[in-house]
């Protein structure tokens, strides 16, 4: 466990000052910059990732990537395999050292304080404009792993942006640990939820190897009102996750 720790901070300190830099440049390699950062903690961290479907791209828009949430880990899984920035929530900005990670990955900070909205929509539809994908997690916060809660519609809001973003709904479901089927008992050694502070979280979670599956689904129609939207991702994005926690294969369709 003190191993990948040590690991991970020597990862961080390699490949942090590059992207430091690479944010201010134009080209694209400060996009690809973090795929690889959370590529390499994932394998630090002992996680396997199982990825189902391919990146939705017409090769001009941006993609909103749709997800669950369960776990800090997310942002590990997804940002190894998602193309995107994440949208998280304001507090993390002031997380020592994780906040300056985030930022690196360009992530994109809301408080959700009235006054703040304006200014943060621009900045994602600026991002948006400027071709970056986003990475969303319309629940608002983690889930305790064994079911996906309500997606908030307001979250959804930047599907109908001028930029005409593509859809695509994503499933994360952590179904294996050190081998084994992960049954309800152990989910929260991966599951972050509650009241639950990240070191003593990781002091479970940092003994053992896991599998995250990872569905990247159909995108879907976003010209159906917000509310209908946001039913219709959570409907899907729920089925899969049961069927995925049950075992079986993600099925088309």
């Amino acid at each position: 466990m003190l191993a990948r720790l040590v690991a991970f901070i020597g990862w961080t300190l390699a490949l942090l000052p590059i992207q430091l830099v690479l944010i201010n440049l134009s080209g694209t390699a400060k996009r690809r910059i973090p795929l690889l950062y959370w590529s390499g903690v994932a394998r630090i961290l002992g996680v396997k990732l199982d990825v189902t479907g391919t990146i939705a791209t017409d090769g001009a828009r941006p993609v909103l990537f749709i997800a669950n949430h369960s776990s800090w880990l997310d942002i590990v899984a997804l940002g190894a395999v998602l193309p995107g920035c994440f949208v998280a929530k304001g507090e993390i900005a002031r997380w020592p050292g994780i906040n300056l990670v985030a930022k690196a990955g360009r992530t994109i900070f809301v408080s959700r304080r009235h006054g703040n909205t304006g200014r943060e929509r621009n900045d994602m539809q600026n991002r948006l404009a400027a071709g970056d994908s986003l990475i969303l997690f319309p629940e608002g916060t983690t889930s305790d792993g064994a079911r996906v809660m309500k997606f908030h519609a307001t979250f959804l809001a930047l599907a109908n942006d001028p930029s005409n973003p593509i859809v695509q709904p994503v499933t994360i479901v952590y179904d294996q640990m050190d081998g084994l089927p992960i049954c309800r008992r152990n989910r929260p050694r991966i599951a972050w939820y509650g009241d639950m502070d990240i070191a003593s979280h990781y002091a479970q979670f940092g003994r053992h190897n896991w599998r995250a599956r990872i569905v990247l689904g159909t995108p879907v129609d976003a010209n159906i009102g917000r509310k209908a939207l946001a039913a219709d991702l959570e409907s899907h994005i729920a089925t899969e996750a049961a069927r995925l926690r049950q075992g079986r294969s993600h099925q088309a369709g």
